[in-house]
């Protein structure tokens, strides 16, 4: 499902305290493939914790289908792109097979994507502030519940996400057929 604007969803941005959270826009595409690049080449010269390869994921593309599929949202600082994140209704098919803490439709799940955070920004709560936006936009649009994947490697996010109330489900194998990025655990938040 995308996240049109002509649906009704609503609080699809937020303004606070010098920093803007909206849907990426056509305009965005140059800056946010700027950003996974950057972001990939940090991740290769420190700790790659989530995995990530320049050129693989993500990339170019994947913002094109973001902001094309209307579920791409960023968070700007002085009108540049400091994080971003996707939200949509796609879960992995490993997410099947779990006993997830509620029953909800496709629909009534939110489930978290390509969430980054510029290194220039990093550890300056912008993942928290991502985090917070997309539990409120749950909130207001009636979904019931925030649904992810994050592979068992990445303890910075991980201990994000536990801070940021959401739950241990299980541990699952996504079948990327990649040796680095088998296991992955999933995390639920329910409204």
């Amino acid at each position: 499902m995308n996240f049109n604007s002509n649906d009704n969803n609503i609080f699809n941005s937020i303004r606070s305290n010098g920093y803007l959270i909206s849907k990426a826009t056509i305009k965005d595409i140059n800056e946010l493939e700027e950003l996974y690049d950057n972001l990939n080449d940090y991740l290769e010269t420190t700790t790659n914790y989530p995995g990530w390869k320049k050129g693989i994921y993500p990339v170019r593309e994947t913002a094109v289908n973001g902001i094309r599929k209307n579920n791409l949202f960023v968070l700007k600082i002085d009108n540049k792109i400091a994080g971003s994140i996707i939200l949509n209704h796609l879960q992995e098919d490993a997410y099947r097979g779990v006993n997830w803490g509620i029953d909800a439709k496709d629909e009534e799940v939110v489930v978290i994507h390509t969430f980054v955070v510029n290194p220039k920004y990093m550890k300056n709560g912008i993942g928290q502030k991502l985090i917070d936006f997309s539990k409120e936009f749950c909130i207001k649009n009636g979904f019931k519940t925030i649904r992810l994947d994050v592979s068992i490697k990445n303890a910075p996010a991980i201990a994000l996400y536990e801070k940021s109330d959401f739950k241990y489900v299980g541990t699952v194998d996504l079948g990327l057929n990649i040796p680095d990025l088998k296991w992955f655990k999933l995390y639920e938040i329910i409204f």
